[in-house]
């Protein structure tokens, strides 16, 4: 039946970014939907974890910066050893830094660069290596955005990380699928996180965003749930190297 195609039993997802907001709805999807999280963030995850736990399901929550590139293998180790290998992972974990470009700092830029592009490869690195090596396959879902279509305004690293990513998406997908291993990524229209908080406070810019979306509101989190769980599964098996937009309809206008 193809409902068994999304389901996630016995899986393991590593999710970064998982104490709130996108990340947080990206663990909950794959616990309800039948895995195991391991729960990455710098952020406290006793929220998570105990969502995840309500759900039937195992959380390890695993404090670590991934703009410092030792934390990976740990990273990797903690989830091998309690909860015994790794099926998924979520590369969610991102900031933004919003200034005129001709002001835009050097902190600003590696900042942003660190955690969203070079923390995301170095992580799926590492999994990539436990994934070959326990030789089932797995899924990586990477967390673009409508940056990566786009240029934005007063966010200079944002877009170049978010553009990175769409493009690492691709030479995953052509390098790993040989392992049974796909790469996709999922592009958020504009949702209403702490990460849109300035625009939503922003009365003129809030209605600007809000009459180009075709649906008429901000996206949630929860909205992510269906296509997380989807890219997760085993319905989505010959999909690879794709960045799917999940806006209300923002890139159709």
């Amino acid at each position: 039946m193809i409902l068994d195609q999304f389901k996630l039993d016995g899986k393991t997802a590593v999710v970064t970014g998982a104490a709130r907001g996108l990340g947080q709805a990206m663990a909950l999807a794959m616990a309800e939907a039948g895995a195991d999280v391991a729960a990455v963030d710098v952020l406290n995850m006793s929220d998570t974890k105990e969502q995840v736990e309500r759900l039937g399901r195992r959380c390890v929550p695993i404090t670590a910066d991934l703009t410092q590139k030792d934390c990976v293998d740990m990273i990797v180790k903690v989830t091998v050893e309690k909860l015994g290998g790794i099926d998924i992972l979520f590369n969610n974990a991102g900031i933004i830094r919003r200034a005129p470009f001709t002001e835009f700092t050097e902190k600003d830029w590696d900042d942003v660069m660190n955690l969203n592009i070079r923390g995301a490869f170095f992580l799926s690195q590492a999994v990539v290596k436990q994934m070959i090596q326990q030789g089932r396959g797995g899924k990586i879902i990477n967390t673009a955005s409508m940056l990566s279509f786009q240029g934005g305004i007063l966010v200079p690293s944002y877009t170049s990380s978010k553009s990175a990513i769409m493009g690492l998406t691709r030479l995953m997908a052509c390098e790993l699928a040989r392992h049974k291993i796909n790469t996709n990524a999922i592009a958020p229209g504009y949702m209403a996180t702490d990460n849109t908080k300035a625009l939503r406070d922003d009365e003129a810019r809030n209605k600007a965003i809000l009459d180009r979306i075709p649906a008429g509101r901000w996206g949630t989190p929860d909205d992510l749930k269906g296509i997380a769980v989807f890219l997760a599964s085993a319905a989505s098996d010959y999909m690879n190297g794709y960045t799917v937009a999940v806006d209300g309809g923002w890139l159709a206008r």
